[in-house]
């Protein structure tokens, strides 16, 4: 156990709720580094306990407190990893910080945002800043109809807008944030949509390719390709066409049918969900977490179900850029392994690859739905590992089983592959009452808190040899 929601980090910040993608940065030796933790969204049970027309102002700051990202250092002691509590770099990021838009673009009447939220995965890129996502924005603020403007929520809302009437169009982008100077922006050129990770892969002239997917029912796979070396901000957006097997530009100057609903480049980056699926862009079973393979450099996106098409149990994408250029066009695909009985898992969600090439993955049954037909079988949910190579190759091993209505996420290598990070996520989050809570993890009181862990040990060297 490493930290748990509420624990300090410093002597001001404490570790927020509902942990979710976590990177590592190394630090000056072996035995030291920094960790990033996503904040995704809160559970108002385990707060003021109020509905959302009833929570006050004090009530919402403490939840948008509460989501976001913490960043700590960390030590190697007798064995074990420990926060270094003393460390000045240690600090939270929430819904509360000022973060403006990249280049000062304005959107909505404002070139700065409030607060960055629904925060799930991520990635550190080569100059030690973090990509950090916001996916399910809406259930904070809502999204906007382009039909007459008015602001819909879905059915499960926080009722922030009650003290902060923000617009939706703030949120739902790519973050990057130095969390050793503490600045930030949103990045404009990525799009908006439930973003539900970032993966960037630099090219060798020190381009930068950045995958994404939109995690929704139907939702559209992204890319984006730098103009210059390490800019995030210049280059183009495309989206994935499995049927045409290429890469569609999302650029309001190609397409006459962008031109006829939208205003500007812009206006088709802020609504790039509904600007996708007029270009082409295929409609996939909830892009969640996207990772490239060490050895071969596929592109692998875990597409974790879709009720609205009856696929319940999800599969795993892998994409091959044309002669393994992840600035390429077009691309050849297949589903590398699909989920059910057959294969032991169900709905996978946040993938890794580790040295030698196995594909580690968490997978995200609802918690509504855990140990109920059509997934009784599957238990709770679990850490799984695709062995690639040897007489096991092919094989899908469950590594670990998440706490009762929990789901995995976030794993992350040390730099020596010698521990796997992991987020424990909303265990209990079915919970009736603070007095009758479905689980107790992790410690038999003081009722369920998501965590960090850590596994080392012999198993994972085993795997990786």
């Amino acid at each position: 156990m490493l930290v748990t929601w509420g624990e300090k980090i410093s002597s001001k910040d404490r570790f927020g709720f509902n942990n979710d993608y976590i990177g590592f940065i190394k630090g000056k030796n072996r035995s030291e580094g920094y960790l990033w933790v996503n904040h995704e969204y809160v559970h108002p049970l385990f707060f003021s306990s109020k509905t959302a027309e009833k929570k006050t102002l004090s009530d919402i700051k403490k939840e948008m407190y509460n989501v976001g990202g913490s960043f700590f250092k960390i030590k190697l002691k007798r064995g074990n990893w420990q926060i270094d509590l003393s460390a000045d770099e240690n600090k939270r990021v929430s819904a509360l910080d000022k973060i403006p838009f990249d280049d000062q673009i304005i959107i909505q009447g404002s070139n700065t945002t409030v607060g960055t939220l629904a925060n799930c995965s991520g990635h550190i890129t080569p100059w030690n800043t973090v990509l950090t996502c916001e996916e399910n924005y809406d259930m904070f603020y809502g999204e906007r109809d382009r039909k007459n403007g008015k602001i819909v929520y879905p059915s499960y809302t926080l009722g922030w807008e009650k003290h902060f009437p923000f617009p939706p169009e703030h949120y739902g982008w790519v973050v990057e944030i130095d969390p050793f100077t503490n600045k930030k922006r949103k990045l404009i050129s990525l799009g908006r949509c439930a973003h539900e990770c970032a993966h960037l892969k630099e090219l060798d002239d020190g381009r930068l390719v950045v995958y994404t997917g939109d995690d929704i029912d139907n939702g559209c796979i992204y890319k984006f390709v730098s103009k210059y070396p390490k800019d995030l901000t210049t280059g183009k957006l495309y989206v994935a066409s499995l049927e045409q097997k290429k890469w569609i530009p999302v650029d309001y100057d190609q397409h006459k049918i962008l031109q006829e609903n939208f205003e500007s480049q812009l206006e088709v980056l802020t609504y790039l969900r509904e600007a996708s699926k007029l270009i082409g862009g295929t409609e996939l079973d909830r892009p969640e977490d996207i990772d490239i393979d060490p050895l071969e450099q596929g592109v692998y996106i875990a597409l974790t179900n879709n009720y609205l098409k009856n696929n319940f149990h999800g599969s795993i994408l892998k994409i091959v850029e044309n002669g393994n250029k992840h600035d390429s066009e077009n691309f050849e695909f297949e589903y590398l392994v699909s989920g059910g009985e057959e294969t032991g898992f169900s709905c996978p969600d946040n993938l890794i690859f580790d040295k030698v090439g196995n594909l580690w993955f968490t997978s995200d049954i609802s918690g509504s739905r855990l140990n109920k037909p059509p997934f009784e079988k599957f238990g709770n949910n679990g850490l799984f590992v695709l062995i690639r190579n040897g007489e096991n190759a092919g094989r899908i091993i469950q590594v670990a089983s998440a706490p009762v209505e929990a789901e995995f996420t976030g794993p992350c290598f040390s730099p020596d592959w010698k521990t796997l990070f992991l987020s424990v996520q909303h265990p209990g989050e079915k919970s009736i009452s603070l007095r009758n809570t479905s689980s107790k993890w992790p410690k038999e009181k003081g009722g369920p808190k998501p965590a960090v862990i850590s596994i080392s040990g012999k198993l994972l060297k085993d795997i990786m040899t």
